[in-house]
Parts: structure tokens; C-alpha cells; sequence
């Protein structure tokens, strides 16, 4: 076995090695278990750029030309293999999934949703990512399907478990749309193999020996598209997508929408269009109306938002309409356009999770009107919100601004009435983009604070955790050491905490005044005496050594900071991005003759 296949196999196997490691922890070692989960995911990311760095950029005849790959017999009566491999398609994305999950069980190391059970969360963490990236890796449609159903239930738990108030319904929603998604994904699979007498996406892939008709081609790819089209998620199959990311908690945000949404995108890119071209062909009209209507949809129901997650989720049904207007035109303008947009979107709106997760977190709301004032009392936090923003919206120089602008580019070299009024009509999308999230900017970062943002900039007192402030509301306890326990007193001397937390997006309980939950933060940058790291931020009074609520812990410095840098690196040098896709995409766009 060659040095890069030991990587490929490392690659799947470490993150379930963690997540085993991290779930026989018993409660008593749930730090021990954070700290071990989280070097198991560090090492992860190692062996995913040590993949990246063995890569020689070697173009063939085939459509799909790993350049690491591991084929091996599973159940030989069945003619079934153990076949995956990684590409220039596939290699971005199994790099952002080992990046979020890091920065995901990094988190953790300080943001304990709730206490003696953080391993247990990012056990889940890396059981989803390994499914993730499963199904990036994977070479044949069999195992493909497997590692697709195996992000299923640990997805519904990380919602229903750790989400917030409403989160039991949210996880059956997610879980009654996926079910569906996978039937259909099943029926496609089992027509694609009992057709060509193959699951193997290499030959399925080949023009030289592509065995399926042009009738059954339409087919699979109608049954292919629906199922990818759920996990995207393509209007009007969205509606799952904005309970899940309001319920869930920060860091199931952050992977729901930075990677576990690029199954159905590239599910759509690398099995529908790679394995029934034909079929793409004649349905491309109508996916691309479809990837319209969702830019449109999403950018109009964003300005009627009134709750931060459900906007951030509502942008993120419009971002990848964008993404699928890509792949619909099938050109190679189209699909580079869209695997950037995945790429671009994984960083900037696993950033808004990020900091919309620590706005809630402060403040026990999401609401936009009890928000406002935010740049004078936490200037950090607004300005990362701001950031995030702005990349979102896709502002030239940063990631978002190349995947969404080349998709509409794409669309009018596709010539004709129809995709030039579709791109004309994607590029008012984008003007969309921009109004609702300066109405967010505004909202919440200008104009006079509201007493819930005022009381960020109160002094926490040090070493017995928050006070409550205006509103009844208790802000983040930063009284703990780095991966230590939280305190179990309620803020200001109340009454204990009852164990239960729910990430900031459920009810609250301060003071043992209001029923509902409390979140619970290890600041970690602290040394007991109320010295913490943090920008931005008033102290009134001086006391507690200058920690108060609105200034960033630790946590979310190293959790953040990759992300704002990666944003900027792929705005300035969108090739360090496209670099890995020319030639796998060149021949996947050159079947089409474009």
C-alpha cells in the first residue's frame, strides 16, 4: 500500500477512532475527552493536507482521475468493493470538512453546551465527519449511498439533544425530508447498477464505455436530482433547513451548513451529471430555473426575516441556488463557479454561525428587534458580523464574490433567451443578497443599544461568574479555566444551574427567575482572577480585571480566525481554490462540448 492510500484510509478511519474514543469517556473525563476528540480531528486535518501535498497533478482520459485511491473487495458475492479516492472535485471538500470539524471541536474545548456531556458532542462531531467525507471519497455508488445515510442519525442528534427550545421538531423535519431524499437516492442507485451491471463511478464516468441508454440516463438522473436536491437544499424542497439551523446548536450549524449541505451539490455535480450526462442535458432548463427561483425566493424571504439564524439559514437556500445555476449550465465556467461557491460558502456562513452563535450565546435571543447598538458595546463581535456580512454578500476580494458572480457569467455564455433572463434574473438575486444583509447590519450593529446589548458591556465579576444584567438575562459565565468545568451557581448568587444547556437558542433562565435553560462558557484565557483575552468591549466599573461579556473569549478567537483569513486568501487568490478542479472539470464539461 503506497504512502497516499495510507493517507486515504487515515483520512475515514481517525475520526472514527475519536468519536469511539471520546463516547467510552466517562463523564467524570469529559474534558480529557474534548481535549482527545480535538487532536484526533487536528491529526485528521494533518493527514488531509499531507494528501494534498502528495497530489501530482496527472490528467487522463477518465472523468474521474484520483490521485489517491483504495479499491478493495467488500462483499465479492455481491460484486461489491471498498472503493474510494480523492480527486480534484472532492480534495477541497474533504479539506473544508476536516477545517470546520477542527474549528468545531475546538470550540468545545471551551463552549460546553452542556456539562459532563461535551463528549459526547463531539464523538457525534466526528462521526459526522466521517460520513462527510465518505461521501466525497467514495468511488462507487453502493458504498456512496452507505456513507450518505451515515450522516443521518447523528445529525438528528446533535439537534434534538443540544438544539434549542423547539429542536425535537426541527430534528423530525430534518430527518422525514433526508429519509425521503435517501429513498429516492436508493431507487437511482439501484437503476443505475441494474442498468449498466456497475456501481463504479470511474467506469460509469468513462465516455468510452458508458453503458446506459439515453432513456434510462433521463430517468436516473430525475431520481438522482430529486435526492440531491433535499440535501442542497433546492427550492421548493428547502423548508427543513431553516427550523434545523435556528434549533440546532452552534457548532450543528456550523457543519449542517459549511459541509453536510455539499452532499447534495456534489452528490448533483459528480454522480447525476457524471454518471447520466444525457439525462443532465435534458434537464438542465429546468434545473436552472429551479437554482433561480431559490436565488430569488431566498433573497426576498431573508427581508422579511425578524430571528438572525433563520436569516442566515433563509441566505443560505439563495447561496446555493447559486451553486446549482452553476452546475445546471453545464459548462466549465459553470461547475468551476460552483465548486468554489461550495467552497466560499463553507467558510463564510460557518463565520456567520460562528457569530451568531456567540451573539445568542451573550444575549439568549436571536431576535433582531431586541438587538441593535451592537458596534459600540461589543466592537469585536460587530466587526467579525460585519466581515461575514459583507463576504457573504459577495464583495469583491473576498471568497463569495467568485462563486456567485461566474455562475451568472456562465449563464449568459450559455447564450439564449432562457439562461441569459436566468442569469439577468440571478444577478438581481444578488442585489437581493446585499439589501438584507445591510438591514441585518443595521439592525443589529447600528443605532442605540437595546438593554439586552447594553448589558454586554457590564463588568463580570471574577471568580464567581456573570451578573445578570438588564432584562433578567444572565450573559456568558467566563469564570471557568481553559477546558474546566463551569460553575454550577446561577449568575449573581441564584440558585444552581439544573445541568441543562441549550446552546443559547432555547428558553432562559436567569437568576432562577425565568424558567428555561442556561448555556455555560469556559472562557479558558483566564487565570482565576478575571484576566481573560478579548477585544473590545466597556468596563464601567474596572472590576473583574476588565472581562465583560461583549468582549470575544478564547474559544472564538481560535475558532474564528482561520475562517475571517481563509476568507480573505480565497477572495485575493480564488486559484488556490480552482487549481485542484481544472482538469477533472475540462473533462467533465468537455462530454458537453463546452
Amino acid at each position: 500500500m503506497t504512502s497516499a492510500q495510507t493517507l486515504l484510509l487515515a483520512s475515514l478511519l481517525l475520526p472514527a477512532i475519536g468519536a469511539l474514543f471520546a463516547a467510552a469517556m466517562p463523564a467524570r473525563l469529559d474534558r480529557v475527552a474534548r481535549v482527545g476528540a480535538t487532536a484526533f480531528a487536528a491529526a485528521t486535518a494533518g493527514v488531509v493536507v499531507a494528501l494534498g501535498l502528495a497530489h501530482t497533478d496527472t490528467a487522463g482520459v477518465r472523468r474521474i482521475e484520483p490521485f489517491a485511491e483504495v479499491d478493495l473487495p467488500w462483499a465479492p458475492t455481491l460484486s461489491l468493493r471498498f472503493h474510494i479516492g480523492v480527486d480534484g472535485i472532492s480534495y477541497p471538500l474533504v479539506a473544508l470538512t476536516a477545517l470546520l470539524t477542527l474549528l468545531c471541536c475546538a470550540y468545545c474545548l471551551w463552549r460546553v453546551p452542556e456539562p459532563g456531556r461535551g463528549r459526547l458532542l463531539v464523538a457525534l462531531l466526528l462521526v459526522l465527519q466521517a460520513g462527510i467525507t465518505g461521501v466525497f471519497l467514495s468511488l462507487d455508488l453502493v458504498l456512496f449511498f452507505v456513507f450518505f445515510e451515515v450522516v443521518l442519525l447523528p445529525m438528528y442528534a446533535v439537534i434534538a439533544v443540544w438544539g434549542g427550545a423547539d429542536r425535537r421538531r426541527a430534528a423530525r423535519k430534518f430527518v422525514l425530508y433526508t429519509l425521503f431524499g435517501s429513498v429516492l437516492l436508493l431507487v437511482g442507485v439501484f437503476v443505475v447498477v441494474s442498468a449498466s451491471g456497475t456501481g463504479d463511478l470511474v467506469a460509469l464516468s468513462d465516455p468510452a464505455v458508458r453503458p446506459m441508454s439515453a432513456g434510462m440516463q433521463l430517468l436516473a438522473f430525475v431520481l438522482l436530482a430529486l435526492a440531491f436536491a433535499v440535501k442542497s437544499p433546492l427550492w421548493p424542497l428547502h423548508t427543513w433547513l431553516p427550523a434545523a439551523h435556528t434549533e440546532a446548536p452552534t457548532v450543528g450549524s456550523v457543519i449542517l451548513a459549511g459541509v453536510l449541505l455539499k452532499m447534495g451539490t456534489y452528490g448533483l455535480l459528480r454522480v447525476a451529471v457524471g454518471v447520466a450526462p444525457d439525462g443532465a442535458a435534458r434537464c438542465a432548463p429546468v434545473l436552472g430555473v429551479l437554482a433561480t427561483a431559490a436565488i430569488i425566493a431566498g433573497g426576498l424571504i431573508c427581508l422579511a426575516q425578524t430571528e438572525l439564524k433563520r436569516l442566515i439559514a433563509y441566505s443560505s437556500v439563495g447561496h446555493m441556488g447559486f451553486v446549482l445555476l452553476g452546475v445546471s449550465t453545464l459548462t466549465a465556467t459553470g461547475m468551476q463557479a460552483a465548486l468554489i461557491g461550495n467552497i466560499a460558502h463553507g467558510l463564510v456562513t460557518g463565520l456567520l454561525f460562528f457569530v451568531a452563535g456567540g451573539i445568542k450565546d451573550r444575549t439568549h435571543t436571536g431576535d433582531l428587534g431586541r438587538l441593535g447598538g451592537l458596534r459600540e458595546t461589543a466592537p469585536a463581535l460587530s466587526g467579525v458580523l460585519a466581515f461575514a456580512a459583507i463576504a457573504s454578500l459577495g464583495l469583491p476580494g473576498l471568497a463569495g464574490f467568485w462563486g456567485e458572480a461566474f455562475a451568472v457569467v456562465a449563464a449568459f455564455e450559455r447564450g439564449g433567451p432562457l439562461w441569459t433572463t436566468l442569469g439577468a434574473v440571478a444577478a438581481v438575486g444578488a442585489a437581493l443578497a446585499a439589501a438584507y444583509f445591510l438591514r441585518l447590519l443595521r439592525r443589529v450593529t447600528h443605532g442605540p443599544a437595546t438593554p439586552l446589548v447594553a448589558a454586554l458591556a457590564l463588568p463580570l465579576p471574577a471568580p464567581f461568574g456573570g451578573i445578570a444584567p438588564l432584562g433578567g438575562v444572565a450573559p456568558l459565565d467566563l469564570s471557568t479555566p481553559l477546558g474546566g468545568e463551569p460553575a454550577r451557581a446561577g449568575a449573581a448568587g441564584g440558585p444552581p444551574h439544573d445541568g441543562r444547556a441549550d446552546d443559547g437558542d432555547g428558553p432562559v433562565a436567569a437568576s432562577g427567575a425565568a424558567a428555561g435553560d442556561d448555556d455555560v462558557e469556559d472562557e479558558g484565557a483566564g487565570d482565576g482572577a478575571g484576566r481573560g483575552t478579548g477585544l473590545g468591549g466597556a468596563n464601567p466599573s474596572g472590576s473583574g480585571g476588565g472581562r465583560t461579556a461583549a468582549r470575544l473569549t478564547a474559544g472564538e478567537l481560535v475558532a474564528w480566525a482561520p475562517l475571517v483569513v481563509l476568507t480573505l486568501v480565497v477572495g485575493v487568490a480564488p486559484g488556490l481554490a480552482l487549481g485542484w478542479s481544472n482538469a477533472a472539470v475540462e473533462a467533465l464539461a468537455g462530454v458537453f462540448g463546452r
